[in-house]
Protein backbone atom coordinates (compact mmCIF):
# COMPACT_ATOMS: atom_id res chain seq x y z
CA UNK A 1 0.00 0.00 0.00
CA UNK A 2 1.48 3.16 -0.76
CA UNK A 3 0.03 6.19 1.81
CA UNK A 4 0.13 9.91 0.72
CA UNK A 5 -0.03 12.62 3.03
CA UNK A 6 -2.41 14.11 0.28
CA UNK A 7 -3.08 18.26 1.58
CA UNK A 8 0.16 20.08 -0.22
CA UNK A 9 1.73 17.30 -2.14
CA UNK A 10 2.67 18.26 -5.54
CA UNK A 11 3.56 15.26 -6.75
CA UNK A 12 -0.01 13.42 -7.12
CA UNK A 13 0.18 12.36 -10.91
CA UNK A 14 3.15 11.32 -10.06
CA UNK A 15 2.26 9.23 -7.87
CA UNK A 16 -0.60 7.58 -9.45
CA UNK A 17 1.63 7.24 -13.24
CA UNK A 18 4.08 4.69 -10.62
CA UNK A 19 1.25 2.75 -8.45
CA UNK A 20 -0.35 2.02 -11.66
CA UNK A 21 2.75 0.43 -13.76
CA UNK A 22 3.59 -1.57 -10.12
CA UNK A 23 0.05 -2.37 -9.47
CA UNK A 24 0.23 -0.69 -6.14
CA UNK A 25 -2.93 0.48 -4.06
CA UNK A 26 -2.54 4.41 -3.12
CA UNK A 27 -4.45 5.67 -0.43
CA UNK A 28 -4.57 9.48 -0.49
CA UNK A 29 -5.34 11.23 2.94
CA UNK A 30 -6.16 15.21 3.66
CA UNK A 31 -8.37 17.40 5.38
CA UNK A 32 -10.03 18.87 2.63
CA UNK A 33 -11.55 17.50 -0.86
CA UNK A 34 -9.32 14.92 -3.06
CA UNK A 35 -10.12 14.57 -6.94
CA UNK A 36 -12.45 11.68 -6.92
CA UNK A 37 -10.60 8.04 -9.45
CA UNK A 38 -12.59 5.78 -11.02
CA UNK A 39 -9.92 3.61 -10.71
CA UNK A 40 -10.14 0.45 -7.75
CA UNK A 41 -6.67 1.15 -6.87
CA UNK A 42 -6.93 4.73 -5.95
CA UNK A 43 -8.74 5.38 -2.39
CA UNK A 44 -9.30 8.72 -1.05
CA UNK A 45 -9.50 9.61 2.55
CA UNK A 46 -11.08 12.69 4.24
CA UNK A 47 -10.19 13.35 7.52
CA UNK A 48 -11.40 15.98 10.34
CA UNK A 49 -9.97 19.20 10.13
CA UNK A 50 -8.26 18.63 13.90
CA UNK A 51 -4.29 19.28 13.98
CA UNK A 52 -2.52 15.81 12.74
CA UNK A 53 -5.24 14.12 11.87
CA UNK A 54 -3.90 12.59 8.28
CA UNK A 55 -0.73 12.42 10.29
CA UNK A 56 -2.00 10.19 12.30
CA UNK A 57 -4.40 8.83 10.05
CA UNK A 58 -1.19 7.41 8.18
CA UNK A 59 0.90 6.63 10.96
CA UNK A 60 -1.64 4.27 12.68
CA UNK A 61 -2.08 2.09 9.57
CA UNK A 62 1.62 2.33 7.82
CA UNK A 63 3.96 -0.56 8.17
CA UNK A 64 6.45 -2.86 7.09
CA UNK A 65 6.54 -3.29 3.25
CA UNK A 66 4.07 -0.11 2.96
CA UNK A 67 5.69 3.45 1.06
CA UNK A 68 4.23 6.78 2.87
CA UNK A 69 4.89 9.90 0.97
CA UNK A 70 4.87 13.13 3.16
CA UNK A 71 6.87 16.28 3.13
CA UNK A 72 5.99 16.45 7.15
CA UNK A 73 8.87 14.96 9.21
CA UNK A 74 6.68 14.18 12.61
CA UNK A 75 5.07 11.81 10.16
CA UNK A 76 8.09 10.52 8.82
CA UNK A 77 9.66 9.92 11.94
CA UNK A 78 6.64 7.41 13.05
CA UNK A 79 6.61 5.65 9.84
CA UNK A 80 10.22 4.68 9.72
CA UNK A 81 9.78 3.10 13.29
CA UNK A 82 6.71 1.38 11.96
CA UNK A 83 9.23 0.15 8.73
CA UNK A 84 7.53 1.87 6.27
CA UNK A 85 9.31 2.94 3.33
CA UNK A 86 9.24 6.55 3.03
CA UNK A 87 9.96 9.31 0.94
CA UNK A 88 9.51 13.31 0.65
CA UNK A 89 8.04 15.11 -2.54
CA UNK A 90 11.61 16.10 -3.40
CA UNK A 91 12.70 12.37 -3.12
CA UNK A 92 14.52 12.87 0.09
CA UNK A 93 14.25 9.13 2.03
CA UNK A 94 13.96 8.91 5.76
CA UNK A 95 15.38 5.63 7.04
CA UNK A 96 16.73 4.74 9.97
CA UNK A 97 20.14 6.28 9.39
CA UNK A 98 18.76 9.92 8.67
CA UNK A 99 15.59 10.23 10.77
CA UNK A 100 17.18 11.39 13.80
CA UNK A 101 18.97 14.51 11.85
CA UNK A 102 16.19 14.92 9.67
CA UNK A 103 13.83 15.56 13.33
CA UNK A 104 16.92 17.69 14.86
CA UNK A 105 16.84 20.02 12.28
CA UNK A 106 13.60 20.66 11.52
CA UNK A 107 13.52 20.92 15.75
CA UNK A 108 16.45 23.43 15.09
CA UNK A 109 14.40 25.34 11.88
CA UNK A 110 11.37 25.76 13.86
CA UNK A 111 13.17 27.18 16.88
CA UNK A 112 14.91 29.84 14.38
CA UNK A 113 12.16 30.77 13.09
CA UNK A 114 10.24 31.60 16.41
CA UNK A 115 13.28 33.36 17.65
CA UNK A 116 13.26 35.76 14.84
CA UNK A 117 16.86 34.42 14.16
CA UNK A 118 15.36 32.75 10.34
CA UNK A 119 12.49 33.43 7.82
CA UNK A 120 12.30 29.94 7.43
CA UNK A 121 11.40 30.13 3.41
CA UNK A 122 11.28 26.93 1.89
CA UNK A 123 12.98 26.50 -1.88
CA UNK A 124 10.40 26.39 -4.55
CA UNK A 125 9.61 23.02 -5.45
CA UNK A 126 10.85 22.58 -9.41
CA UNK A 127 11.61 19.91 -11.99
CA UNK A 128 14.89 18.54 -10.37
CA UNK A 129 12.57 17.87 -7.87
CA UNK A 130 9.78 16.24 -9.81
CA UNK A 131 12.67 14.32 -11.50
CA UNK A 132 14.53 13.19 -7.90
CA UNK A 133 11.20 11.65 -6.84
CA UNK A 134 9.92 9.50 -10.09
CA UNK A 135 13.46 7.96 -9.37
CA UNK A 136 13.20 7.67 -5.29
CA UNK A 137 9.71 6.73 -5.70
CA UNK A 138 10.37 3.88 -8.40
CA UNK A 139 12.65 2.44 -6.29
CA UNK A 140 10.92 2.43 -2.77
CA UNK A 141 8.13 0.63 -4.71
CA UNK A 142 10.13 -2.03 -6.51
CA UNK A 143 12.01 -2.61 -2.68
CA UNK A 144 8.01 -2.65 -1.04
CA UNK A 145 7.10 -5.12 -3.70
CA UNK A 146 10.07 -7.61 -2.84
CA UNK A 147 8.92 -6.94 0.68
CA UNK A 148 5.66 -8.69 0.70
CA UNK A 149 5.29 -11.63 -0.19
CA UNK A 150 2.89 -12.64 -3.35
CA UNK A 151 -0.82 -13.89 -2.63
CA UNK A 152 -1.35 -15.47 -5.85
CA UNK A 153 1.90 -18.10 -5.69
CA UNK A 154 0.73 -21.55 -5.58
CA UNK A 155 2.25 -23.54 -2.89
Amino acid sequence: MIYVDADACPVKPEILKVAERHGIEVTFVANSGLRPSRDPMVHNVIVSASFDAADNWIAERAGAGDVVITADVPLAVRCVATGALVTGPTGRVFDDTNIGMASAMRDLGAHLRETGESKGYNAAFGPKDRSRFLETFDRLCRRAKALTPRTDDKE
